[in-house]
């Protein structure tokens, strides 16, 4: 039981404005998540989707990646670690930084002030003895997200406009930032639905039983608000 003398009344607002016990609809969450949230700052809005798969079977360790219609609201940071013939094309779509080896000798030094990293198929194998430092903070490429191509232009400009990619945890939750809780409800329950939709389509064969299990939303240092998982 929650002794509500000693509770603040920050606190106290908060917990009038939502039932922690309900389950809300996909559309009511996103409203309700910008109601609780109090931060002074634009606080981000995650979904946690538990999945009922054993991430340890390789056809059930789910990866996608999916275009938030109405973006992240963030300021991604993109390098494009690319060949000087494409540094250019890769700056015109909006990369922050390009280049290749000065980069390289910056990243074994321990730098990795960026969100995401795009490559060309012949430069991953610099990339390969980076790979403790990028592998363990989710920088490192990978084709199957986009981030290894030619088309270096589609890549950045992709990632620059909300593409994000989302993978399941060693648990089976999938932790994603869908939007800020400034964007209109609206936008908030588009961006949740995107990414719950190719979740659902990523559903591997041999997943037995419930594939959602849980859906929660919240925003930075809110109370998290239980989502209703029926979207068949």
């Amino acid at each position: 039981m929650l002794d509500m003398s000693k509770v603040s009344k920050k606190r106290k607002s908060i917990l009038t404005k939502y039932d922690k016990d309900k389950t809300y609809s996909l559309k009511e969450a996103s409203s309700v998540v910008k109601e609780i949230t109090t931060t002074k700052f634009d606080s981000s809005v995650d979904l946690a989707v538990r999945l009922g798969v054993d991430p340890k079977k390789a056809d059930q360790n789910i990866r996608g990646i999916v275009t938030l219609p109405n973006g992240t609201g963030k300021n991604v940071k993109v390098l494009a670690l690319v060949t000087p013939d494409k540094e250019k094309e890769a700056i015109d779509a909006g990369a922050d930084f390009a280049g290749l080896d000065e980069y390289l000798q910056k990243i074994k030094e321990g730098w990795t002030d960026v969100d995401v990293i795009v490559t060309m198929p012949s430069v991953m194998g610099k990339l390969g003895p980076l790979g403790k430092v990028l592998g363990p903070r989710g920088l490192m490429p990978n084709p199957k997200t986009g981030t290894v191509t030619m088309d270096i232009s589609k890549a950045v400009s992709d990632v620059k406009s909300g593409k994000i990619d989302f993978r399941v945890d060693k648990s089976g939750i999938i932790h994603a930032s869908i939007g800020k809780v400034s964007f209109d409800a609206n936008k908030i329950y588009e961006n949740s639905l995107e990414l719950i939709q190719n979740i659902l389509k990523l559903k591997p064969s041999s997943s037995k039983g419930t594939y959602l299990k849980s859906i929660s939303m919240s925003s930075t240092m809110s109370p998290g608000l239980n989502v209703d998982t029926n979207f068949s």
